[in-house]
Parts: C-alpha cells; structure tokens; sequence
C-alpha cells in the first residue's frame, strides 16, 4: 500500500507551481500530461512507495513544464495550456484531499500578478539554488531547503 506526500501549490496565470514534500526520495517519477493528470511516485526515506494522482482543473502543456528533484522536495513548474486563473487545482469540485494544500509563500492573487517585479520561482532560479547548494562547502541539516541566505555569512564576507 502506497503513501501520499504532502503537495503544496500555487498558480500564475500561465502556470501551476507544485512542490512535492518527500525528503530523500529515490525512484522519483513525474509524469504531466496534456489532459491536466498529474502522477508521481517515488519511494520514500524507509523504503516506503509514495503514489499520487491528480487531475488537474485544465489541461497542461508538457512541453513547457519544467521539474527539478531536490533532496527534500520535487519542484513542478508546470505550464498551463491556456492562460487563465484556474477557481481550484483539482477537477473535482469539494474540498481536497488535507495531503495537498496552498503553497503561501509562491502564491500570488489574479490582481497581483501584474504588479509582481519579482518571480522567485521560475526554473533560472530553481536550477541556480540547486547547483548553489550542490556546491557549498558548509553542509548542514537544511540541505536542498530553499532559504534566504544566512544574513550573518553575509556580513562576515
């Protein structure tokens, strides 16, 4: 019997941000089709198999999705296939599953996009804080975590 990691999410009206939260996973396979279905699975820390389907309130466009398999998490930039706000993530109406939930430090409102200067989360960014962590000398616990950087290294140098 499989397990459901924790999803966060937010949305741009061009694209969906997924982050699967599973520390340490291996076997990691993430599949976006066009549809708007969404699967990954993956096998956790203790040899537990993680499974997870979603599908999606619109459909996607493969090609323009980008994914990123961290330590801790798997970042999903996922390009919608028509621009537009989506009223909720999944196709079915109700209340999600308590596993996936809104990812507040990505989202942003329908007004706000506009007058957002900055998008944090693009695939640049994702890629460069991953090659930044792959590459520092000072490991620590938080490794692959996505963290402002230690204001106090800053100062020292």
């Amino acid at each position: 019997m499989s397990r459901h990691p924790e999803v966060l999410w937010a949305q741009r009206s061009d694209k969906l941000y997924l982050t699967v939260c599973l520390p340490d996973a291996k076997n990691v396979l993430v599949k976006p089709e066009p549809d708007g279905k969404f699967s990954f699975s993956a096998i956790g820390l203790h040899a537990e198999p993680f499974q997870l389907e979603l599908e999606l309130f619109g459909k996607l466009n493969s090609e323009g999705s980008k994914i990123n398999i961290g330590l801790r998490n798997i970042f999903c930039v996922l390009k919608k296939e028509e621009k537009g706000w989506w009223k909720r993530l999944l196709k079915s109406e109700g209340k999600p599953a308590p596993y996936i939930k809104v990812d507040w430090n990505k989202w942003c409102d329908e007004d706000e996009e506009e007058s957002s200067k900055l998008d944090a989360f693009n695939l640049e960014d994702i890629n460069d804080i991953s090659k930044s962590e792959a590459t520092d000398d000072d490991a620590s616990d938080d490794e692959g975590m996505l963290y402002l950087p230690d204001l106090e290294k800053a100062r020292d140098k």
